[in-house]
């Protein structure tokens, strides 16, 4: 069986598999000779290389090394079947929300830029008693109320449906989400980017926040409507990982927008990502030749 790698770090921290031949190529110049089982394709997926998964002869499953995959389907060949990188960006991901919860919530960007100017009168919302809604409870929304919780936050999580979890207790609804959201001080957007969470924080569900409330979005840009946020910038406050339009084009409003922390989608991007994806693909190639079903199946 043939695999191939986007790099020759992921294809080394893999390692040897037995029964797997292994392919470097990231998708750029010939793509590899012969019948080809399993792609693993560049992290940054763009719609180009994408494009080339039909010069891969044989294909039959492309493993993403990333957790989303909206527009991806659409681009793949028929009869593929699609992995997505499920599990392996929870911890990273977490951290950096984590990170952007402070960083917002105790004032840190504003202390940078202010340089020359010792402001101390401010008094700054704590992470401790702050009331934190992870809105998209899958696995990196646990990853995170994981951390949340033991700097004393208190934190509800939603979900598609109710259920119950050993972590959080009552996981809610997405139907509730308009009943909760004006209790809460910070709401952390952790949903696939799908056409029913396409604007799902836009204008009415955002004017249903508190006055200085705190918008935090590490799923897709998309999920959070961009002309909302600079109608209620100075009111509530945003973090962004990611931002819609992707990349954010220099002179965009939301750049200087009051109260506005945007990072370059780099939640993802740590040293805990390498460790984690080899251990991923080792293992979807180990089920790959013994015949079992593969992990994290999406479509196919």
């Amino acid at each position: 069986m043939k695999a191939v790698i986007s790099s020759r770090t992921l294809a080394d921290a893999v390692g040897p598999v037995d029964g797997v031949e292994v392919d470097v190529w990231n998708g750029e110049g010939p793509a590899p000779e012969g019948d080809v089982d399993l792609w693993v394709p560049h992290y940054a997926t763009s719609a180009g290389v994408l494009d080339q998964a039909g010069q891969l002869r044989g294909l039959q499953v492309v493993q993403l090394q990333s957790a989303g995959y909206d527009g991806v389907l659409e681009r793949l060949p028929a009869g593929i079947t699609l992995c997505n990188a499920s599990g392996v960006h929870d911890d990273a991901t977490a951290e950096h929300a984590v990170g952007l919860v402070l960083a917002s919530l105790r004032g840190i960007p504003e202390a940078v830029r202010s340089h020359g100017h010792w402001e101390t009168d401010k008094m700054r919302r704590s992470l401790a008693d702050s009331r934190v809604l992870v809105l998209g409870y899958g696995s990196i929304g646990r990853a995170l109320a994981e951390r949340l919780l033991p700097m004393k936050a208190v934190v509800t999580a939603v979900a598609s449906r109710e259920r119950q979890d050993d972590l959080v207790g009552r996981v809610r609804g997405i139907a509730d989400l308009a009943q909760l959201l004006p209790e809460q001080d910070v709401v952390v957007a952790l949903v696939p980017l799908s056409d029913a969470t396409r604007g799902l924080l836009g204008a009415e569900t955002l004017a249903l926040l508190p006055d200085g409330a705190l918008v935090v979005n590490v799923a897709r840009g998309p999920v959070v409507d961009t002309d909302a946020v600079i109608a209620e910038a100075g009111r509530l406050r945003f973090a962004l990982d990611v931002t819609d339009p992707e990349p954010l084009p220099d002179g965009h409003p939301l750049w200087d927008a009051p109260g506005v922390l945007i990072t370059p989608h780099i939640a993802g991007g740590t040293t805990a990502m390498l460790p984690r994806i080899a251990a991923l693909v080792r293992d979807q190639l180990r089920r790959r030749v013994a015949g079992e079903p593969l992990a994290n199946v999406v479509s196919g």
